[in-house]
């Protein structure tokens, strides 16, 4: 630890500030559909994910492997790039926090990881090949699996509970929730805090105060799990909002099956090293959940927003990075420039979050529920084709009525269970 320079130590802290976000950004993954269930109170649910993020911190190292030795070259790696990458996945976490919308800190930091080494070394210190089949593939393929497995989960789910007495099974999917959300907080300790300790990892072998292919130093390992824990416990509470109640209405059957298709995608790639997409796993468990249940609706618009983002945040991170990397590589002052630059920035954004405040509060309110959507055509598609259970009545879809209706007819679809 000799070689510990001071630009060294501005890398490690803001590594550090960085895992916070990750942690805020993505309490939403474990606890969004556990919360706007009613399965556990929200401060409740965040101390809880606190908790076992930090534990999960401790379980592998593979895919902080992966960051720190596989996705570019080492050995042309400065501390200040890492720094510029830090500032793209950073205030990428903090934009994407604002507008309440779920997207990947994982990919902000692997985009802005991108983009400052070519702006610092070229192309040919990115490995493409890490990059196409252990970040690129998982998160086109884990939103699409754990989607896929949550409907058919929540259809069985439905089925082999239609004979239980209704408060019964209710209580035992709660229950069944918490198991569930626990493993994702879990899983999202192995996966993502796993990432810091990756990026400070290749900081310091950047800074010559380890030794090449190195794995994280213990002191990484905890102080990353620590400060990821930190950040859940405050509780991104805007895009649990988003992720619990503005992408679909959840039973607890429904958040059940979500959360444990999730973990279970999750937990599968942290085993393989892959850099998985946390967001993107529990987004795609939580709509095709919302798909599974009979006559439950997905609201498309939010979606289509959501996947936006999640297009935008590899290109929008490294352009970020990139232009961090530019004015560092100026000199001192440059890296100085930078530094208040990005400090300033998330003073604004927090400036203007607190317009419109969404703590655990109001994170259950129901003015999201009160903007409907129609159901659209990939709901109605699925639904036409899905028979209704035994002993049900199979009810309309559509989410309006002509304005004819007498007031005694619904106006809008009701969730068959």
């Amino acid at each position: 630890m000799e070689n510990f320079s001071l630009i060294l130590a501005i890398v490690v802290v803001t590594a550090l500030a960085f895992d916070f976000t990750n942690g805020f950004h993505d309490t939403a993954n474990a606890m969004a559909t556990t919360i706007s269930t009613g399965a556990l109170k929200p401060k409740v649910a965040v101390a809880m994910s606190a908790v076992l993020n930090l534990v999960g911190a401790f379980l592998s190292v593979e895919v902080a492997n992966t960051i720190s030795k596989g996705l570019v070259d080492e050995t042309g790696i400065r501390p200040e790039v890492i720094f510029a990458a830090l500032v793209g996945a950073i205030l990428w976490n903090l934009l994407t926090w604002l507008v309440g919308l779920p997207s990947s800190s994982s990919h902000a930091l692997m985009g802005g990881l991108i983009g400052a080494t070519i702006a610092s070394a070229g192309m040919g210190a990115v490995h493409g090949d890490a990059l196409v089949t252990k970040v690129l593939i998982p998160a086109i393929a884990a939103p699409l699996v754990a989607g896929l497995a949550a409907m058919l989960a929540t259809r069985l789910s439905y089925r082999l509970g239609k004979k239980a007495d209704g408060k019964a099974a209710e209580k035992g999917y709660r229950t069944g929730q918490i198991a569930s959300a626990g493993l994702v907080s879990l899983a999202h300790g192995t996966n993502d805090a796993q990432k810091t300790m990756g990026i400070i990892t290749l900081a310091l072998v950047a800074g010559g105060a380890v030794a090449p292919d190195s794995d994280p130093p213990l002191w990484v390992i905890l102080s990353a799990g620590l400060a990821i824990a930190l950040g859940t416990y405050l509780g991104g509470w805007r895009i649990i909002r988003t992720m619990g109640k503005g992408l679909t209405d959840l039973q607890p059957q429904q958040g059940f099956a979500a959360q444990t298709s999730a973990a279970t995608v999750i937990l599968a790639s942290s085993h393989l090293g892959f850099s998985l997409s946390t967001t993107h796993s529990v987004s795609g468990a939580v709509m095709g959940a919302g798909l599974g249940r009979k006559g439950g609706v997905v609201r498309w618009s939010t979606a289509t927003r959501m996947f936006v983002a999640w297009g935008l945040t590899l290109p929008a991170a490294a352009l970020v990075g990139a232009l961090a990397e530019y004015v560092t590589g100026l000199g001192d002052w440059g890296t100085a420039v930078v530094a208040v630059f990005l400090v300033a920035s998330s003073a604004a954004i927090w400036k203007v979050s607190r317009r419109e405040v969404v703590d655990h509060t109001n994170v259950n309110s129901s003015d999201l529920n009160d903007r409907e959507e129609p159901a659209g055509v990939v709901t109605t598609a699925i639904a036409a084709v899905t028979p209704p259970p035994a002993g049900t009545v199979t009810e309309d879809l559509t989410a309006t009525v002509p304005a004819s209706a007498s007031a005694s007819e619904p106006t809008r679809s009701q969730a068959t269970v």
